[in-house]
C-alpha cells in the first residue's frame, strides 16, 4: 500500500462524485450554455455572497485573473513572502499582469493591518502605485495556519481607507472555515475578490472558482478566454464541484484529526526538531542531521510520499483518501526508520 502525502490534489473522485459527473446535463460554456456550469458558479457565490462565479480550470488562474483585474502595469501587489501567489505560480504576477510586488514577512505566513498600512507606496514619480493586497488562507508555506476574520477586518479598513483592493487566494479556504466555524458569506463581505480550489481538499479532480462582483467576472471572464481557459462542455467537471460542496466540507475535520496525530508521530522521531503548529491538514516538519532528501528517499523505502518544503523542512499533506487504516500503517512504518 503506498500512502501518498504530498498533497491533498492526488485524490480521486468518489464514487458518488463519479455518479454526478457521468449524468451531469452539459453545454457549451464558452457560450455560457453548460447548466453544471453555470450551477456551479451561482451556487459559490451565493454561498459566499458574492454576486457572480467563474469557473477555471486552477486555482493559478483564478489567482492571477484576480490580479490582473485589481492591477495595471506600474503597479504593485502587497502579499506574505511565501505567498503562493509569488512562489508557486510561474511569476505570473510578472508575466500576466506586469506588476510589482512587494513581499511582507510575517508569523507563520501571515501578514498584518499594520504592516499593510506601512507598506503602501507614497505618491511618487519613483515608486510603482499600490493597488492589491493579497492573502492567503489557509497558509501552506505556514503549515496550514489560519487567518480569521477578526485578523482581515483591519486589513479591509487600511484598504478601504487607501483605496486598494484585497484579494483572497481561499484554495483551503474551507478548512480554514471547517476550524474556525465562521461562515462563508462572512468572508465574502470582506474581499473584492475570493479563488477556491475544489481538487484540493474538497477533492475535485479539476477546477477553481474565482468569486466576485458582476462586473469583474465579466472582465474575467474575457481574461480567462484570452489564456485559453474557455472549456466547452465543462460541466461533467463542474458536477464533481457541486458534489464536493454538497458532500464534502463538512469531513474536512476528519483530515484535520489525522494531520495532527501524524504531527504527534513525526515529534518521536530523533531526527525531527520541530513540528510547525498543526491547523488544519497540512504538517511540516523540520529536520536535523538528516536532509529532506535522504528522509525522502527513507519515506519512499517505505512506500511514503511527501514533499521537500524547504532547506530542512519536509511537507505532508492529509486529505480524502487517507484514512485511519493508512494513519496507523504510517506510524508503522515510520517506526522503522
Amino acid at each position: 500500500m503506498i500512502i501518498d502525502l504530498r498533497s491533498d490534489t492526488v485524490t480521486k473522485p468518489t464514487a458518488g462524485m463519479k455518479e454526478a459527473m457521468f449524468s451531469a446535463p452539459v453545454g457549451d460554456d464558452v457560450f455560457g450554455e453548460d447548466p453544471t456550469v453555470n450551477a456551479l458558479e451561482e451556487k459559490a457565490a451565493k454561498l459566499f455572497g458574492m454576486e457572480a462565479g467563474l469557473y477555471c480550470p486552477s486555482g493559478t488562474m483564478t489567482n492571477q485573473i484576480a490580479i490582473r483585474l485589481h492591477t495595471r502595469i506600474q503597479t504593485e501587489v502587497i502579499c506574505h513572502k511565501y505567498s503562493h501567489v509569488y512562489l508557486y505560480e510561474g511569476g505570473g504576477i510578472m508575466a500576466n499582469s506586469l506588476a510589482s510586488v512587494k513581499l511582507l514577512e510575517g508569523d507563520l505566513g501571515k501578514i498584518t493591518a499594520e504592516q499593510v498600512k506601512a507598506s503602501i507606496n507614497p505618491d511618487d514619480v519613483h515608486a510603482p502605485e499600490t493597488t492589491l493586497v493579497s492573502l492567503e488562507n489557509t497558509m501552506n508555506k505556514g503549515g496550514g495556519s489560519i487567518y480569521t476574520l477578526d485578523e482581515v477586518k483591519p486589513i479591509r479598513k487600511v484598504c478601504d481607507d487607501n483605496g486598494l483592493k484585497l484579494h483572497l487566494d481561499g484554495a483551503r479556504l474551507f478548512n480554514a472555515l471547517a476550524e474556525s466555524g465562521e461562515s462563508p458569506a462572512a468572508w465574502g463581505a470582506q474581499f473584492d475578490t475570493i479563488s477556491i480550489c475544489l481538487s484540493k481538499g474538497l477533492g475535485c479532480p479539476v477546477g477553481s472558482l474565482l468569486l466576485g462582483s458582476k462586473s469583474d467576472i465579466k472582465r474575467a471572464r474575457k481574461v480567462r478566454k484570452s489564456w485559453g481557459g474557455g472549456m466547452r462542455q465543462a460541466g461533467f467537471l463542474a458536477a464533481a464541484g457541486i458534489y464536493a460542496l454538497d458532500n464534502h466540507v463538512e469531513r474536512l475535520t476528519e483530515d484535520h484529526a489525522r494531520a495532527r496525530d501524524l504531527g504527534k508521530m513525526l515529534l518521536k522521531l530523533s531526527f525531527v526538531s520541530e513540528v510547525f503548529p498543526v491547523a488544519t491538514n497540512i504538517v511540516i516538519a523540520r529536520l536535523d542531521g538528516i536532509s529532506p532528501e535522504e528522509f525522502l528517499k527513507n519515506l519512499a523505502g517505505k512506500e511514503i510520499k511527501a514533499v521537500k518544503f524547504g532547506p530542512d523542512l519536509v511537507r505532508f499533506v492529509t486529505h480524502l483518501d487517507f484514512e485511519d487504516d493508512q494513519l496507523e500503517e504510517f506510524e508503522k512504518r515510520v517506526s522503522q526508520l
